[in-house]
């Protein structure tokens, strides 16, 4: 598998995005759960036709960007392949010796927002993520983003710390609020009008640390044309009271309907958003 990835790595990226539409499509044929996830979510979005098909191929065409991603060489940067729209917003919050949370949905390439986020900024950048359960990708995923000024951190209590240093230090931080987080750790709130359970960890990473918090994402270009990184504030500021959960979890998640309704055509509506929550296992992590 791992030499099958390095030769798609050497393929242009145009060429990765077709075979990756193909991938998205033959995903759709092949799986009647995966057809009545995407229709059901982004209905609830009001998705015409066309943008329902869009997504299908988007989908694909973000895991066919992967060996891509992943298998650069370790000297190549991805430079001018991305343009930066708003980042003064983290720019003036470095500078003042604030951290920045960055907010990203399961839209467009968000990886790649990690990637060169790391590469313009002098900070380094620290992404909250979940492991991948087969051996062989999570020797992937560790060595891919063992990138200079780039540090993961596992969906963890051991990882929150690491989260929470990272911010204090004035550094960046990233992580996917709409993932739906273990049982006890969040709240149900609308999310394009119906109950999801959503993170609490997002808002209070913020309360805690007084980061600055900033929605990112970032847009896959056309025929291989690279990538449009996007930076804004929420739409409404988080409420000052570090209990009031349920009304944090509202705000961030209409400041991601909105992140979504700008660039419906990627976000993956085939991701099980509404499902119920896992039980958390213990964290032996200090």
């Amino acid at each position: 598998m791992t030499l099958f990835m390095r030769w798609l790595s050497r393929w242009p990226l145009a060429w990765l995005h077709t075979l990756g539409a193909v991938l998205g499509w033959a995903t759709w044929a092949l799986s009647p759960s995966y057809r009545r996830r995407l229709n059901a979510n982004a209905a609830l979005a009001g998705l015409s036709a066309v943008q329902r098909r869009q997504s299908i191929a988007e989908a694909g065409r973000l895991v066919a960007e992967v060996p891509w991603l992943w298998f650069m060489p370790p000297g190549e940067q991805l430079g001018d392949r991305v343009s930066w729209h708003g980042e003064a917003l983290i720019e003036d919050a470095l500078a003042a010796g604030r951290g920045v949370l960055l907010l990203t949905p399961h839209l467009g390439s968000f990886e790649v927002s990690a990637r060169s986020a790391a590469e313009r900024f002098a900070k380094p950048i620290t992404v909250l993520y979940r492991p991948a359960r087969k051996a062989f990708l999570r020797e992937m995923e560790e060595t891919a983003r063992a990138r200079p000024n780039m540090a993961t951190a596992p969906a963890t209590l051991s990882g929150v710390r690491q989260l929470l240093r990272a911010l204090k230090r004035g550094e960046v931080v990233g992580l996917l609020p709409d993932q739906v987080p273990p049982l006890g750790q969040g709240v149900w709130a609308p999310f394009f009008g119906k109950p999801a359970y959503t993170m609490t960890l997002a808002a209070r990473l913020a309360q805690q640390t007084g980061a600055e918090v900033g929605l990112a994402w970032c847009e896959r270009l056309a025929d291989g044309a690279g990538y449009s990184i996007h930076i804004a504030p929420l739409d409404e500021p988080l409420p000052a009271d570090p209990a009031d959960d349920v009304e944090a979890a509202r705000v961030i998640n209409a400041s991601m309907e909105r992140v979504i309704r700008a660039l419906p055509t990627q976000y993956l509506w085939g991701y099980n958003r509404y499902k119920s929550p896992r039980r958390l296992k213990a964290d032996a992590g200090g």
